[in-house]
């Protein structure tokens, strides 16, 4: 894609950065799709927005209900030069807490099962026309598994993965697959943490820097790239000093995700 995106179609757009991502790009002319599951607040985003949207109110973890969205957004706008899997949840958890489990599936269903479905409808129309952006929003949480967070830890590990086995899946297709993990962003998720939360940046700031790395179709990034020199020595980190330093670190409130 060597022109700004003029059609995106973006999941979790109610609010934090898929939010400040639809703010980005209308203010840019692209037509969008945006798509949660807080229908009022979408419509209120769309109302402040210039140019012409749609609207999807639903669940990701709906895939009948995501390749409706996905046909209907086609129908009107053409196909999408930007799809991101944005919609996600978090919350802390703990295996040993039989409650916990309905927060494991949810997690899991939500951030991982929810990206496929989500890039599912528009795989073979962007294969077939050569072009395209599948954009998933994984995390540095997805590095090391982090305590307390099991569930978003492993959800992120896993998109990290699966965006990995999709992009090799479509090389030499014109479709690129681009992965952002995102550091801490000022977003309701993150509005949470009782904790240090190194190298917070706004989400329109974070958004601008998405937006950038996907024009770039850049096939994996961290952002802000501080978190990317953090990320890098968490991993060459040897388990019993990865251990050590992280045993008692910052854990988000354990319940449903919202």
């Amino acid at each position: 894609m060597t022109h700004p995106a003029s059609r995106v179609f973006i999941t979790g757009a109610s609010s934090g950065i898929g939010e400040a991502l639809a703010r980005h790009y209308a203010a840019r002319g692209a037509s969008l799709g945006l798509v949660g599951r807080r229908v009022a607040t979408l419509e209120a985003l769309v109302a402040s927005l210039p140019g012409k949207h749609a609207v999807y109110g639903l669940d990701v973890a709906d895939p009948v209900a995501l390749g409706g969205a996905a046909a209907d957004f086609m129908a009107r706008f053409g196909l999408p030069d930007v799809v991101i899997a944005n919609a996600g949840v978090s919350v802390g958890t703990l295996t040993e807490m039989v409650d916990d489990l309905a927060a494991f599936e949810r997690v899991l269903r939500t951030n991982v099962l929810g990206m496929v479905a989500t890039f599912q409808p528009f795989v073979a129309p962007l294969r077939a026309a050569g072009q395209g952006r599948l954009v998933g929003i994984a995390s540095v949480a997805g590095i090391r598994g982090l305590p307390g967070a099991g569930a978003y830890s492993a959800s992120k590990a896993a998109v990290i993965a699966y965006l990995e086995s999709l992009r090799v899946e479509l090389h030499g297709t014109g479709v690129r697959v681009v992965t952002i993990a995102p550091g801490y962003i000022e977003t309701p998720m993150t509005a949470v943490n009782s904790y240090p939360m190194p190298f917070l940046i706004p989400a329109d700031q974070a958004a601008a820097r998405f937006a950038g790395a996907i024009e770039a179709g850049v096939s994996y990034t961290v952002i802000p790239w501080q978190m990317g020199w953090v990320a890098k020595l968490l991993r060459l980190l040897p388990n019993p000093v990865f251990d050590r330093l992280f045993a008692r670190a910052g854990r988000k409130p354990r319940g449903l995700p919202l």
